[in-house]
């Protein structure tokens, strides 16, 4: 063949050789931009954040053939507050000292949003280093995820499969699909967001009906409690309500929530003290040790502190704290748990208002009931003690004019107990604060099982209006003496005790049948009665009654 035609067969070889080659790109370029689509539709197909953040990490790597691939998210301050890795084995993971915190070229990328895409990692300037434990990586790809203007976190892919670098091609699809990641990941935000509200709701209206509904403040704070650390997945929350010496921890729930019960901090150099004192809730990333007296990894991990209630009138406040190296709280964390607290504190409220409203229609009751035996039942009692009274002198036989007499002193008992009884209607005092009565009762019948028998009690007066909180201590120290004094040498079969408030005094009689009050016996606790007495300005006396036994009588002015 001559020289002439080979030529062209050549060049038509060679022509056919670039097709091939072009079309190859075209079908490789079709192929990763189906890729590209079918990664774009896995991303958005799933509604879990954690699920999508893992699926973009695997997606990008596959899409630009890279062995490691991770996402880190950017929080506030500038750090990566989570990093999600993939191509790594588990012993490589465990052999990693701590997870990148943002610094070197991955804190460029968060400080300039732009891509970035390397040859050899340790040639950049910025170039900080691996964590100990950490493999050597070479190329390198960066591009941020952005949601709106705001930079969500950012891609990080390495070591490029075969040897190769990454290429302009392989920024663009990485950046394709980082465009694509925003709009799943902001989906998937939302709807978590969505469903986190719906349980706060739900947790809200739990405690606003079991409160209102008669359950127990303290019941309801452990409810509050274990609801604000489910819906923020926290490893501890407590309620700390203010008390002796500062704010003590009423309820705990979650990690070591057995090691805070009953322990107190204090207001002026706490967290916990600043939010109470301000009613300004805060959230920390990173706390001073010990601060707070949170146990363990807690007490220098993340902590938000939300006030029960606004300022001036805040009841407490509601603590919520995780492990060192977990993810902070959020700011819809923050919101959410602000609101969730402050209803709880209005819920709180109502059930007070509540409550106040029973125990003042309890006391209107118990006011009408008094004033009906005041001015009806004893009046009548009265009456009849009166015509019984005219009645004796008409009474011929004497026999039947002592059993008259002695209806007349029954009646005029009867009266004397009823009045006893008005005034402790008419008291008004908290429930969980037993009244002078109630205290001189048990310790009468505390006596009764040492004794054998159970005293004869008479109390009369207003004595849980007119006695006050010391004299009553007193008072009580003294019948816990002579009760005393009664079980362990009277060997009485008998014994009255009198508690009586009348023209300004307080006076207490114990009167027994027993064998007395030797003469040379040791005296040092009747001197102590009588020295209580003297401490008031009053007088405490010993008598031998005729039918024996003594009588000790104690008096003081109120």
């Amino acid at each position: 063949m001559a020289e002439g035609s080979l030529l062209p067969q050549m060049r038509l070889d060679e022509l056919l050789a670039e097709l091939q080659v072009r079309l190859n790109a075209v079908l490789a370029t079709r192929d990763r931009v189906h890729a590209l689509l079918d990664a774009v539709v896995s991303v958005g197909s799933d509604l879990d954040l954690e699920t999508v953040l893992r699926r973009i990490v695997e997606t990008a790597t596959n899409l630009v053939d890279a062995s490691y691939g991770a996402l880190g998210v950017v929080g506030e301050g500038g750090t990566l507050i989570q990093f999600i890795p993939v191509g790594l084995s588990e012993e490589e993971i465990a052999r990693i000292e701590h997870w990148p915190h943002g610094l070197g070229l991955l804190g460029l990328l968060i400080k300039d949003a732009r891509p970035l895409r390397l040859a050899h990692i340790s040639d950049h300037p910025e170039s900080y280093g691996f964590p100990p434990g950490h493999p050597e990586m070479g190329g390198f790809l960066g591009v941020p995820i952005r949601i709106r203007d705001e930079v969500f976190g950012n891609l990080y892919l390495t070591e490029k499969r075969g040897g190769g670098e990454f290429d302009e091609e392989d920024e663009a699809i990485v950046i394709a699909l980082a465009t694509a990641a925003g709009v799943a990941v902001e989906n998937a935000r939302l709807f978590e967001e969505t469903r986190r509200r719906e349980r706060w709701l739900q947790a809200s209206a739990e405690i606003t009906t079991s409160l209102l509904s008669g359950s127990g403040s303290r019941e309801v704070l452990a409810m509050l409690a274990r609801r604000a650390r489910e819906m923020t997945d926290a490893d501890l929350a407590c309620v700390l309500l203010p008390g002796e010496g500062g704010l003590a921890v009423e309820t705990a729930d979650g990690d070591g929530a057995g090691d805070l019960a009953g322990q107190v901090t204090s207001v002026a150099d706490t967290l916990s003290g600043r939010v109470f004192a301000t009613g300004e809730p805060l959230m920390e990333a990173t706390t001073s040790a010990g601060v707070d007296l949170m146990p363990g990894e807690l007490s220098t991990g993340p902590v938000l502190i939300a006030p029960l209630g606004a300022e001036p009138a805040v009841r407490g406040v509601l603590k919520l704290a995780k492990r060192v190296g977990r993810l902070p709280f959020t700011a819809g964390d923050l919101a959410m748990v602000t609101s969730f607290a402050g209803q709880a504190a209005v819920a709180l409220e109502l059930a007070e208002a509540r409550r106040d409203a029973e125990r003042l229609s309890l006391l209107e009751d118990r006011d009408r009931i008094a004033k009906d035996l005041h001015d009806v039942v004893i009046q009548r009692l009265f009456a009849v003690a009166m015509s019984l009274m005219g009645a004796v002198r008409l009474v011929e036989r004497p026999e039947a004019a002592e059993r008259v007499r002695h209806a007349i002193d029954e009646l005029d008992e009867t009266i004397r107990q009823i009045r006893s009884t008005i005034f402790a209607l008419q008291a008004t005092r908290r429930p969980d604060a037993p009244s002078l009565r109630a205290r001189v009762v048990g310790l009468v019948e505390d006596a009764r099982g040492h004794l054998g028998f159970m005293p004869g009690l008479r109390m009369e007066g207003p004595l849980d209006h007119r006695v006050s909180a010391e004299t009553a201590d007193q008072l009580l120290a003294v019948l816990r003496e002579l009760l005393s004094n009664l079980v362990r040498h009277a060997k009485a079969a008998k014994a009255e005790v009198s508690v009586e408030v009348r023209d300004g005094r307080l006076t207490l009689v114990v009167q027994d049948d027993g064998v007395g009050v030797p003469a040379g016996g040791r005296r040092s606790g009747l001197r102590n009665i009588e020295e209580r007495a003297l401490q008031l300005g009053g007088t405490f006396d010993i008598e031998a009654p005729e039918g024996g036994g003594s009588r000790f009588r104690w008096s003081v002015p109120l």
